[in-house]
């Protein structure tokens, strides 16, 4: 069956459009940044410990977690500024 829809779609019409929904999908992904990537996961780790911890820390909980969540958007900011270079 994938053989007769390649055909019929047109191999490479196929292929091109996979690709291109495939970068939309992946977005900033795309711009490789390994680094970045996993400072953003450790930092939604931070968050997700921050949001259960109990709030009984003098308001220090709250304000670490506005600052995580500041931190959270800025190198979301730099990966989407640098995948669009």
């Amino acid at each position: 069956m994938a053989n007769s829809l390649f055909r019929r779609m047109g191999g490479p019409a196929l292929v091109l459009t996979g690709a291109l929904l495939g970068g939309a999908l992946t977005g900033v992904a795309m711009a490789n940044q390994p680094h970045m990537e996993n400072a953003l996961s450790d930092l939604n780790a931070a968050k997700n410990q921050l949001s259960v911890a109990v709030a009984d820390k003098g308001g220090h909980r709250d304000n670490a977690l506005n600052l995580v969540n500041q931190a959270i958007g800025q190198v979301q900011a730099g990966i989407a500024y640098a995948g669009g270079k």
